[in-house]
């Protein structure tokens, strides 16, 4: 089964907040992506329904592997993508904002090339 994008972007967000802050709760989501505690709650309720995250009696939300999984492998994305845009020149804010629009729908050996690409002529690319 295809996760949606959606879903995948509430995975990595849990990720990077619990990264940041050693834990997370649907209002911290809803303070990230600066959506409504509805529409979070909803959200969090798929991801729980199917697997991707835990929530224990406090509302503290835990990936499970397979949510981990996937925030990881979406992470990955973002973050080497944004460094390949960063690198040729793209200011920062847009490399992100692109980042997270292109990490969705690369194919998963395009993106294990590009990756192989840029590390092994990073060093050429930084110095010209």
């Amino acid at each position: 089964m295809k996760i949606l994008e959606a879903a995948e972007n509430y995975l990595e967000i849990i990720l990077i907040e619990k990264e940041k802050h050693g834990h997370v709760r649907s209002i911290d989501i809803c303070n990230a992506l600066n959506y409504a505690k509805p529409t979070i709650s909803v959200m969090m309720k798929q991801l729980r329904e199917n697997g991707y995250i835990e929530m224990d009696m406090d509302g503290f939300i835990t990936l499970t592997d397979k949510g981990s999984g996937i925030a990881k492998k979406i992470y990955e994305r973002h973050q080497l993508l944004a460094d390949i845009l960063i690198t040729i020149g793209v200011d920062e804010d847009t490399a992100y904002k692109d980042a997270c629009k292109i990490e969705h729908d690369l194919s998963e050996t395009s993106f294990e090339m590009l990756k192989k690409y840029y590390y092994k002529n990073k060093k050429s690319i930084f110095n010209g």
